[in-house]
């Protein structure tokens, strides 16, 4: 059985690149899952059939990629400081032309330390 940490991780960590696959198997099974389902990544490690079997049971819909960015935006734009360090920054760009992303380096720099 799953404990809650394990799906806290594999929700949390989805977005963070690199890091899943040093995690439980499952964490970096939803990983894999959502690099396929969203991203394409590994397309050509399943045949045709494959994937045919999979969208007939979770059909993707019309325009899946510009309506799942939309839903990401819905998801966090009322909250967008929660997308620093994660690849949801990248949709805050898109569909926000005022929104600054967080950067590191700036914040390192511009830090109260001295040096």
């Amino acid at each position: 059985m799953v404990g809650v940490a394990v799906v806290w991780d594999a929700t949390a960590l989805h977005t963070t690149p690199g890091i899943p696959k040093h995690k439980k198997p499952e964490v970096a099974l939803v990983t894999a899952g959502v690099e396929m389902d969203v991203l394409g990544i590994d397309y050509d490690g399943f045949s045709d059939s494959q994937r045919a079997a999979v969208v007939a049971a979770y059909p993707r819909g019309n325009h899946f990629k510009e309506e799942i960015i939309k839903a990401f935006n819905e998801g966090f734009k009322h909250k967008p400081e929660t997308t620093f360090g994660t690849v949801n920054d990248d949709v805050l760009v898109l569909h926000n032309p005022s929104f600054k992303r967080t950067n590191l380096c700036s914040i390192i720099l511009n830090s109260a330390w001295k040096e």
